[in-house]
């Protein structure tokens, strides 16, 4: 019987909560801005006895890889401790909740649900009580075919407790008559996506990295202590020294006889998720050999090569293109200005705008320096065109504050595909390049012109360990249509994370 621990996590939080219905601008939902949304970060503790408070500032450093809820989970060797809130790290954990997490392995997670429902009980890590004791489980990424095996497990008998595809590992775990390292390489082997695991009974933590090595996870030591984390900035946040990636197809266990390296399955052509390099990692990330910054400017230095346009300054829209903005003004020698602002303190809104009041909402979010910009030839730097509203709205953003051209420069690859891996995409039939022309998405977002990054650039541009490999080591499905891995599922065409 798998049984989910949910008693202790609803005593602090109001019950509007459990519905999602005021996160609706995390969801996308009503989001003024249709850029692509943060899949999930994973962080792990094995062997500190401040394991609480390293999971607490580690996952603060991933803050930016989902907004909507958080948890930690934290072991003693007997015991499980945990707590799981909607909202921002500093908002679910105090002092006394973090008083109350006592243990020397834990695992935590932040989330931006997508193919999940945005409720509490959804938040991870998710945890059980199985035949052998405790079992809690956080994961970044998606499975493909979690519909196909949560309908077996339920025919078989399986209540599930969440609407997550994270919950179809619990059950088929729980299910084996195996020990608990066995029964995940067996579970893991049956699932198809792209995921990064955390996996922790009282007694052991195990780490696994699906077999594309789709979803990033970092290994590091802190002392005598291992630490995982989905990028490497949250191990520069403690202190930890990076060891290296987990590898495709790799499985970890830690446990009292220390680390020991296996797999359960063969690793398959790897193909790292483009968009960690292009929008999500933190630019003081390393991912596969390659720094976020230093190959995000390398990308722009290329756009530059590949489309340049006489202009007055550039700009980058913040924060995930700043560094593509300089990489462009270093290659042109045109000069980088700041001339878009980011307010960094809108939160989330509980209020529903009308559509007149959702056009201006922009502003909230983002501001045009009119100085800098008044009476400028302006080259904008961004990452990605989802829909194209809102490359519109900060390109009139631009054209308000007395910008007399705006020539825009993507630097990613037109993205006309949705993602099955961990990214929230919508439905290919959203997306404007899937439909329209380079020259109409100009003129749909009003621009004086439009270029984007070519798929042969962007590989030259990221560079790192599989430089060499076929298209350079990444997953480039988003622009290409080539996934690397079976997509033989019911249901709507669709992106999601089952975070």
């Amino acid at each position: 019987m798998l049984i989910a621990n949910d008693a202790k996590l609803s005593s602090k939080i109001p019950s509007q909560l459990w519905t999602g219905d005021f996160y609706n601008e995390g969801t996308g939902k009503d989001d003024i801005f249709d850029t692509l949304k943060e899949e999930c970060g994973v962080f792990g503790v094995f062997g500190h006895s401040e394991a609480t408070s390293l999971s607490y500032y580690g996952l603060h450093a991933l803050q930016h890889r989902g907004e909507e809820s958080c948890g930690m989970c934290v072991a003693d060797g007997k015991d499980f401790n945990y707590h799981r809130g909607m909202g921002l790290v500093k908002e679910v954990f105090d002092k006394d909740t973090m008083a109350s997490l006592v243990g020397d392995m834990s695992i935590g997670h932040v989330r931006y649900s997508t193919s999940g429902d945005s409720r509490l009980t959804n938040a991870q890590p998710l945890v059980f009580k199985y035949r052998d004791g405790d079992l809690g489980i956080a994961t970044n990424g998606n499975i493909v075919n979690a519909p196909q095996i949560r309908r077996e497990l339920e025919q078989m008998g399986s209540i599930f407790q969440t609407t997550s595809d994270t919950e179809v590992i619990a059950h088929l775990i729980a299910r084996s008559p195996k020990d608990v390292v066995e029964a995940a390489k067996d579970a893991l082997s049956r699932i198809v996506g792209g995921y990064a695991f955390l996996i922790m009974t009282n007694d052991k933590l195990i780490v696994a990295s699906d077999p594309n090595g789709l979803r990033p996870i970092t290994m590091g030591r802190l002392g005598d202590a291992y630490i995982f984390a989905s990028e490497t900035c949250a191990l520069e946040t403690i202190g930890a020294e990076l060891v290296r990636d987990i590898r495709p197809g790799e499985l970890l266990v830690l446990d009292a006889d220390g680390l020991r390296e296996d797999r359960f399955i063969a690793p398959q052509k790897k193909a790292i998720c483009s968009m960690e390099y292009i929008y999500f990692a933190r630019p003081d990330s390393d991912l596969n050999g390659t720094n976020l910054h230093a190959a995000r400017k390398r990308m722009g230095s290329r756009m530059a090569l590949e489309a340049f346009i006489d202009a007055d300054i550039v700009t980058g829209v913040p924060d995930s293109s700043i560094s593509a903005a300089i990489g462009y003004a270093e290659q042109t020698g045109i000069p980088y200005e700041l001339g878009l602002i980011k307010n960094k303190y809108t939160g989330r809104t509980f209020i529903q705008p009308s559509q007149e009041l959702r056009e201006q909402g922009v502003k909230m979010k983002l501001s045009a320096v009119r100085r800098v910009v008044q009476g400028q030839r302006v080259v904008m730097i961004d990452d990605s065109i989802v829909r194209g509203t809102t490359s519109r709205r900060i390109v009139n953003l631009l054209r308000e504050a007395g910008a007399t051209e705006v020539h825009v420069r993507i630097t990613s690859p037109p993205f006309k595909n949705p993602c099955y891996y961990g990214i929230d995409t919508p439905d290919r039939r959203e997306l404007i390049a899937s439909y329209r022309t380079v020259e109409e998405i100009c003129r749909e977002i009003n621009a004086d012109s439009l270029a984007f990054l070519s798929t042969e650039g962007l590989i030259a541009a990221v560079g790192g360990d599989n430089a060499s490999d076929e298209n350079g080591g990444l997953c480039l499905a988003c622009f290409t249509n080539q996934y690397p891995t079976t997509l033989d599922f019911d249901g709507e065409e669709k992106g999601g994370c089952g975070c």
